[in-house]
């Protein structure tokens, strides 16, 4: 099966927090799309592998993904190595995305922190002939970073704004990770009871920028080039002066 758009996340529940709702979207749209978790999130301090399986696989029906896979790296210790690069490259080119998402690579997070080195790596070899996987070969066009660090203005915001809910929905699909008053679990910075209001109030940021309600921020290496002026703008938002 070919994907439009693949998104890796670190754990299970990464790529709802920052980019669900572009997601849910580009499904809407009629596209195919895929996310791919490095590690099964063995290591959190609350839930189990098995349950976290179960909410991401709530979470892809409700985001209406074609394909979740977990290549199964060891959660704490996600690594750039050429075995791990080799299982990335394999999975791009099986699904041939043109459109990469990924974590930025400055994170608090070494897990968050590798994966994207490692995404960002393998979407280049995998578009070297010489590594052979038994595959064409075969490189994106294009790599988004998501969850901006403080102080980096996104390359580019997709509104989200109509998709709010679904975005809401698949986040609390990871309902072990979330606030539970009856839970007897440890807490963690996850399930504090403001954790959600926090996770909006990036995304009403981004919003903002493009003079939209909800946005999810991608920001993108080099420059961007628009092959068509007049279409790439036939769409947009007319500038508003007073």
């Amino acid at each position: 099966m070919k994907l439009d758009l693949l998104a890796f996340g670190a754990h299970p529940d990464d790529i709802e927090l920052f980019a669900g709702g572009t997601l849910a979207k580009m499904a809407a749209l009629g596209y195919a799309t895929g996310v791919v978790d490095m590690s099964r999130g063995e290591l959190g301090t609350r839930g189990t592998p098995a349950i976290r399986a179960r909410e991401a696989g709530r979470a892809a029906r409700i985001l209406g993904l074609k394909v979740r896979e977990n290549l199964g790296l060891p959660d704490g210790d996600i690594r750039a190595t050429a075995a791990a690069r080799l299982k990335v490259v394999r999975i791009l080119r099986k699904y041939r995305p043109p459109v990469v998402l990924v974590h930025h690579w400055e994170d608090k997070h070494p897990d968050h922190t590798n994966t994207s080195r490692l995404v960002t790596e393998a979407a280049h070899h995998a578009g070297l002939g010489k590594i052979k996987t038994g595959q064409e070969r075969f490189r994106p066009t294009a790599v988004l970073y998501f969850k901006l660090p403080a102080g980096v203005f996104p390359s580019l915001v997709i509104d989200v704004t109509e998709f709010e809910e679904k975005r809401l929905a698949a986040i609390q699909a990871h309902r072990s990770q979330l606030f539970n008053p009856a839970s007897r679990e440890p807490a963690t910075y996850l399930s504090q009871p403001d954790f959600l209001a926090r996770v909006k109030a990036v995304h009403t940021y981004f919003g903002t920028l493009i003079g939209k309600t909800m946005g999810e921020g991608f920001f993108v290496k080099g420059t961007l080039e628009i092959p068509d002026l007049i279409e790439f703008f036939r769409h947009q938002r007319p500038e508003r002066r007073h």
